[in-house]
């Protein structure tokens, strides 16, 4: 057990000297493109409600 927290923890500190903080431009594209997924996953899930409440 020991040996696989070990091991977590030197694979989580890898994975942090990896990555780098995002600069402007890479935050506005997540963004962007978080925002535009959350409203199709919304606008499809309206549909469908619409939908149902006119097949009742």
């Amino acid at each position: 057990m020991i040996t696989r927290l070990i091991s977590f923890i030197k694979e989580t500190v890898r994975v942090f000297k990896i990555t780098k903080k995002p600069n402007k431009q890479e935050f506005s594209v997540v963004v962007k493109v978080s925002a535009i997924g959350i409203g199709l996953i919304g606008l499809i899930g309206f549909v469908i409600y619409i939908g149902w409440e006119l097949l009742k």
